[in-house]
């Protein structure tokens, strides 16, 4: 496991043994939703401080996604490498058909990958 999930995990794991811990997963997600929250107002941010607050924000959603892991009883690591596994195999099925997709630019482009996109998860059904 990567050395910033588990530090993340060991941390929760010491908080949550104090009782600093959300009662059930409604209160984990409902603060994952906070801080997804505060990232898109960060992303907004035009001034010089914009990628130190989208970088904290971010390291919050993650913390929280950290957690969720534990109490889904789930190894966050694994999970996300399950996912880059899937978005590789959808995306290469997209682009096999990239010849007869509009060109790059045309807005047309991203609704014709979209619509691969979904063939391809329904292929894994």
């Amino acid at each position: 496991m990567n050395p910033s999930w588990e530090r993340a995990q060991r941390t929760q794991s010491t908080a949550a043994a104090e009782g600093f811990d959300w009662p059930d997963l409604d209160g984990v997600f409902a603060k994952l939703r906070e801080e997804v929250e505060e990232l898109a107002e960060a992303a907004q941010d035009a001034g010089a401080q914009r990628a130190r607050r989208c970088s904290d924000e971010l390291g919050d959603v993650l913390f929280v996604i950290a957690r969720l892991a534990q109490r889904l009883d789930l190894d966050a690591e694994r999970a996300l490498e399950g996912a880059c596994e899937r978005f590789d195999s959808r995306f290469a099925y997209v682009m096999q058909g990239a010849g007869a997709l509009p060109s790059v630019g045309d807005p047309a482009r991203l609704d014709a990958m979209e619509a691969r996109w979904r063939a391809a998860k329904d292929r894994e059904s």
